[in-house]
C-alpha cells in the first residue's frame, strides 16, 4: 500500500528544518530521509551575526533574513518546549588604534547603527588580551544546532515522519510526481548540502564546499559571556567549555582532523587568552558554499517535481528561514526566485 504525501525532504541540517517547519505550519504532509551524515551543520558555530567584522558591512540581506529567522527558531521552541536560541552580544577585539577609529567612524553609518555599539569597551575578563579594547555588535546570538537537528529529528521520528536513511537516487520513479518505494508524493526537496556531490540530479560542479575546522576546549579560569571574534571566534558552551574556530579551507574536501588546521585555531586561541586549556574535541565539516556565496535554491530544468535547497554557507542559521521561504513560495504559488539564489543563473544562456 502507497504511502501519499506532498513532499519527500532529503536532509534534515538548516536547510530541511527550516523547509519542513514551513510544510508544517502550512499543513502539507510530508516526510524526511536523513542518514545523519549532515556534517555542516553538525559542527556549525551557531552563531547569527548581521555584521561582517573583518570589512565593518552588513552581511548579504541582513535585515530581512534576521526578522524572518528569529520568529522561527522561537516557534520551533514553543513547539518542542527546549531553548535553542541563547543571546549573546559578540564582541570584535581592536586590533590597534586605527582598528578601533574604524568602528568609531562605521557606527555612524545610518544602516550600521542598529547594530554597532558605540562606545567601545576596555574591561576584559581576566586573562583575556584587549589592549586596544573591544567594540560590540547588537542583535546577535547563537543557535545550538546539535540541540536543534537532534531535537527536531526525534520529534519527527516519533510522529513516524523520519525515515533514518540514505535515500537511494536509483529507486525514484518519476513517471508521475515522485515514487519513491512504497511512498507516491508530489514533489521532492533535496537539501543535502554537500551530499549533494552524490545526486545524479543537479550539476554540483556549482557547489564548491569549504572545510572547516573547530575545536571544543575546556578553559576552568575564563569567565566569558560573550562571543570574542578576531582571527576566529570564542563561543561559550556552558561551564567551562568553548568552542574556537572557524578554519576555512577550499582545497581539501576530506572529513579528516589536520594537524595544521588544530593548531591555526591554537595559535589564534594563544592571541586571545593567557589562561590553562586543554582541548576536548576537534570537529571537522564541509560548508556547502558557492564561487559567488549565494544559496542554490530551485527547480530541476527537465523534473519540475524536484527542487533544490542548498548552498547556505557560513550564515545557515539567518539565511535558512529566507530562502526556505522564498522556495515554499515559488512552488506552491509559483512566485518567482530571486534571481540571485535561483539555480537558474547557472545555466542561463
Amino acid at each position: 500500500m502507497k504511502t501519499e504525501v506532498d513532499y519527500i525532504v532529503v536532509g534534515l541540517g538548516l536547510a530541511g528544518i527550516n523547509f519542513v517547519e514551513l510544510l508544517q505550519k502550512q499543513g502539507k504532509s510530508f516526510v524526511v530521509f536523513d542518514s545523519g551524515e549532515n556534517y555542516s551543520s553538525w559542527v556549525s558555530g551557531g552563531l547569527y551575526n548581521p555584521v561582517i567584522l573583518k570589512r565593518l558591512t552588513l552581511s548579504w540581506n541582513a535585515a530581512e533574513q534576521l526578522d524572518r529567522a528569529l520568529p522561527v527558531y522561537c516557534e520551533i521552541e514553543a513547539r518542542l518546549g527546549k531553548t535553542f536560541d541563547h543571546k549573546l552580544p559578540v564582541h570584535k577585539k581592536f586590533q590597534s588604534y586605527e582598528d578601533l577609529n574604524n568602528w568609531t567612524i562605521a557606527t555612524d553609518k545610518p544602516h550600521l547603527k542598529p547594530y554597532l555599539n558605540p562606545t567601545p569597551i576596555s574591561n576584559a575578563p581576566k586573562g583575556v588580551k584587549v589592549p586596544f579594547g573591544m567594540g560590540q555588535v547588537l542583535n546577535t546570538g547563537k543557535v545550538d544546532t546539535a540541540a536543534l537537528m537532534q531535537a527536531y529529528a526525534e520529534n519527527l521520528r516519533e510522529r513516524g515522519l523520519l525515515i533514518s536513511e540514505r535515500l537511494d537516487y536509483n529507486q525514484l520513479d518519476l513517471t508521475t510526481g515522485v515514487g519513491y518505494k512504497n511512498i507516491q508524493a508530489k514533489k521532492i526537496v533535496f537539501a543535502e548540502g554537500f551530499g549533494l556531490k552524490q545526486n545524479p540530479y543537479f550539476d554540483s560542479s556549482k557547489l564548491k564546499g569549504n572545510k572547516g575546522e573547530l575545536l571544543i576546549v575546556d578553559v576552568p579560569d575564563l569567565k566569558l559571556d560573550f562571543v570574542l571574534k578576531t582571527d576566529v571566534f570564542i563561543i561559550p558552551l556552558g561551564g567551562t567549555r568553548f568552542s574556537v574556530g572557524a578554519t576555512y579551507n577550499w582545497q581539501d574536501k576530506t572529513l579528516d582532523p589536520t594537524d595544521e588546521g588544530k593548531e591555526k585555531l591554537l595559535k589564534a586561541l594563544e592571541k586571545l587568552i593567557e589562561l590553562e586549556y586543554t582541548v576536548v574535541e576537534h570537529r571537522v565539516g564541509i560548508r556547502p558554499t558557492t564561487a559567488d556565496r549565494r544559496p542554490l535554491v530551485g527547480v530541476h530544468p527537465e523534473y519540475t517535481q524536484i527542487a533544490m535547497l542548498n548552498g547556505l554557507g557560513t550564515r545557515g542559521i539567518m539565511i535558512g528561514p529566507t530562502v526556505a521561504h522564498q522556495l515554499y513560495e515559488h512552488l506552491e504559488h509559483d512566485q518567482p526566485l530571486p534571481e540571485e539564489i535561483d539555480i537558474k543563473r547557472f545555466y542561463r544562456n
